[in-house]
């Protein structure tokens, strides 16, 4: 009759042996610490680049350094979270290639107007006035600042919705991991929380439900996932810009922009509740051991 403890031994070998979990925490963290950490420091070295912040804030660049970071660590793991960030290949499966459902694509780039009617309508409402821009107040020229925006914004997007989102994915639902993701994007937003405590509940607002719009937007994305979330992104920024006083340290046009995104948000969970729940072909990728 063998020997028991030499029974649990075996037992405990062969549990050794079971694929390990996925390390998405570990690679969370890492992708937090880092993006927090390079903004910090780019947002120090921007007064001698002599970029002006109107135009660029290099803290964007921070998600972005965070990607490469983790990509040094888990290079297969983070090619597999990337999937669909840029346009299929042509030689792709023609799985990989379905594009996105035209509806979904001008829904999600209509929101912005959505969001920024809201506000104009809200601050009229309020205060009787609506402060705008003309785009020939502005020093730079409208191209430069568009393009601009346009960059700096998929330096943002290309870590909180192509990286962070498809990993949470693999965790959490899409509704859960949005908002994770949209907690972590707006507390990166150091000074804008430092302007006040009703400033600050504002802006996390603004910055979990946009990110609710977005992830639930590219769920069954399969390409283009950047240039749609960057696109978004630069359009809301603009129409801050051109439509809002966004530099304004006030807290109703920031409570206004708040409320706005959320109510931008609920079609979009409500439509979310009638889909099907199946993961796309993205979270299916990730959801298992590492790789």
């Amino acid at each position: 009759m063998p020997d028991h403890k030499q029974q649990r031994q075996r037992q405990r070998q062969g549990q050794g042996r079971r694929a390990p979990r996925s390390g998405w925490a570990a690679q969370t963290a890492v992708f937090l610490a880092v993006a927090f950490l390079a903004a910090g420091l780019c947002g120090a070295l921007q007064p001698a680049t002599g970029i002006p912040p109107e135009v660029l804030q290099l803290t964007q660049l921070g998600p972005a350094l965070a990607v490469a970071a983790v990509a040094l660590l888990w290079p297969r793991r983070t090619r597999d979270r990337l999937a669909g960030t840029l346009p299929a290949p042509g030689n792709a499966p023609a799985d990989h290639q379905a594009r996105t459902p035209t509806r979904i694509r001008t829904a999600l780039l209509l929101t912005p107007a959505l969001i920024i009617a809201l506000c104009a309508g809200g601050a009229l409402l309020t205060s009787g006035s609506l402060p705008t821009t003309s785009p020939q107040a502005l020093t730079h020229p409208l191209t430069l600042l568009v393009t601009a925006q346009l960059l700096g914004a998929c330096a943002e997007e290309i870590g909180w919705r192509c990286y962070l989102q498809p990993l949470l994915r693999t965790r959490f639902g899409p509704v859960t991991a949005s908002v994770l993701v949209g907690t972590a994007w707006g507390l990166w937003h150091v000074p804008a929380l430092a302007q006040g405590p009703a400033y600050a509940a504002g802006f996390l607002a603004a910055t979990l439900a946009m990110s609710v719009i977005l992830g639930l937007a590219l769920e069954r994305v399969r390409s283009n996932r950047l240039l749609l979330a960057g696109a978004f992104h630069t359009l809301v920024n603009l129409g801050m810009l051109f439509v809002t006083d966004e530099t304004s340290p006030a807290t109703a046009p920031m409570a206004i922009f708040g409320a706005a995104c959320l109510a931008a948000a609920i079609p979009w969970i409500a439509s979310t509740r009638r889909a099907a729940t199946t993961p796309d072909r993205i979270t299916a990728a990730t959801a298992h051991g590492p790789r």
